[in-house]
């Protein structure tokens, strides 16, 4: 139940317990950029096509269900954020006010959330490039599109993604946030294009009936696509290397929902106003087949597919930044090893940490289908999402003079409907989810209980020990 002070945690990022200080460049407009290059992705480009089978035509009301629920946690994470302007997210939110043990619990969670995402992201562009290849009458052989678990070897495509990231991430965080501008202004532009050339065949028959397999199809869909979401709270793990985190943080992550949410909503209306919903489900890459048969030009097809794959590249970018930030602040706390935490001199990124956390994912992304991915990240990311709902009450009821830059509107409404809806949809995944979630937290655990506890930077002092500390600094 050991807590840190927003103080205190404000002044152990300043020197990042001696391993390096991260450099603040980015302004509102790169943190929106990095909270839509981390979300606007493959939850359009891929999981559409295994959502619609689910909702039917009621798909884009899913999609609002689920946007709607995220954009309760975002203003929750908008208040956090300008209050709390650290590199760690919901993990930091979480130190300040529930303790270590839940801090440690929701990193663990977002380990999930970060890492596996950014798998999942990568599987998705495999199914691009072989789209992408069929156009000319190619594809990839069996062994090298699909990874073990699909009876294939690997999934090249989704390891090459993975490498080029973590390839642009070492690199340094100018150039990485530079690169992800330029991918994320490419993949906005795609998806208009696809909005454009789907309204040439819209069909308002299409939505008869809106809802034919229920409010349970629309509900069961909405917890698939809120992996679509997934990312916006991007925005609050550059904390560190914001010029104004109090100021811009907050107002990054709302923008970059806003934008997101209509874009997600457009792109379904216009797929399934331009395809019968039975028709999706027989291609992962439904968008590049839409836009081929309407079209009749593979050229355009070609090129969409081709840009498709770069906004993937942008999603497994951004979020590999994230994941890579916020164990940087879980090592700072010492709860995990230190070199997740050392920031190169030369580049200004945890370089070491970022590899091995790159290593760690394209391995898994070569190896582990998409779907199965998905939903275990959707399930590890509200649970975040819950908490830092939870945080923002205890913040109010505890400190609630404290300096805030954003508040949450209709307190405590907002955060209440925001927990509720992220635990409404946590119930309605899939009980093996529930089982590999269960299994996930175990071993974190475990791992806390044999390291994380033992080695917390915060445990080994004493209280006196602490304020004195922070009273010479």
């Amino acid at each position: 139940m050991r807590r840190k002070s927003i103080a205190a945690m404000t002044r152990d990022a300043a020197d990042n317990a001696g391993m390096g200080q991260l450099k603040r460049t980015f302004g509102v407009f790169q943190l929106v950029m990095i909270s839509v290059g981390a979300t606007l992705g493959t939850g359009i480009l891929v999981i559409l096509g295994d959502a619609v089978p689910k909702a039917g035509p009621a798909t884009w009301i899913a999609f609002v269900i689920a946007g709607l629920t995220a954009l309760l946690s975002a203003v929750s994470y908008a208040e956090m954020a300008g209050m709390v302007p650290v590199s760690g997210s919901s993990y930091s939110y979480s130190y300040v006010t529930l303790g270590e043990g839940i801090a440690w619990i929701c990193g663990w969670c977002l380990v999930l959330e970060y890492a596996v995402s950014a798998a999942a992201v990568a599987v998705g562009a495999g199914a691009y490039v072989n789209q992408t290849l069929e156009i000319f009458g190619l594809s990839l052989p069996d062994y090298l599109s699909a990874g073990a678990a699909d009876g294939g070897l690997v999934n090249l495509p989704a390891l090459l993604v993975v490498v080029l990231a973590t390839f642009l991430l070492v690199r340094g965080a100018r150039e990485s946030a530079l690169a992800n501008t330029v991918m994320v202004m490419i993949k906005i532009a795609i998806l208009i294009f696809f909005v454009i050339v789907a309204f040439t065949a819209f069909d308002s028959g299409n939505f008869e009936p809106l809802l034919p397999m229920g409010i349970a199809g629309v509900s069961g869909a909405a917890s698939m696509v809120f992996f679509s979401y997934i990312g916006f709270d991007a925005a609050s793990t550059a904390g560190e290397e914001a010029k104004n985190p109090q100021r811009d943080l907050p107002r990054a992550i709302l923008i970059a929902m806003a934008l997101v949410t209509a874009i997600y909503v457009l792109v379904a209306v216009a797929a399934v106003g331009a395809r019968n919903w039975e028709w999706f489900g027989e291609s992962e890459a439904a968008l590049v087949q839409i836009v081929s048969e309407i079209t009749g030009r593979p050229w355009l097809a070609f090129f969409f597919a081709l840009a498709s794959v770069v906004a993937i590249v942008s999603v497994v970018l951004t979020v590999l930044y994230g994941q890579t930030r916020i164990l940087l602040s879980m090592a700072r706390d010492g709860l995990i090893p230190r070199f997740f935490g050392k920031v190169s001199a030369e580049t200004r990124t945890p370089v070491v940490g970022t590899l091995v956390t790159g290593s760690v994912v394209a391995v898994t992304a070569a190896l582990i289908p998409l779907g199965q991915l998905a939903e275990a990240t959707s399930i590890g990311t509200l649970f975040a999402f819950a908490l830092v709902g939870v945080s923002v009450m205890y913040l109010r009821r505890t400190q609630p003079d404290a300096p805030r830059t954003f508040l949450v509107p209709l307190y405590p409404v907002v955060p209440l409907l925001g927990i509720a809806a992220c635990l409404y949809l946590m119930f309605n995944l899939a009980g093996i989810t529930w089982v590999v979630f269960g299994i996930w937290m175990l071993i974190g655990a475990l791992i806390y209980l044999a390291y994380g506890r033992r080695h917390s930077r915060l445990g080994g002092l004493t209280e006196v020990d602490y304020k004195a500390k922070h009273r010479l600094k």
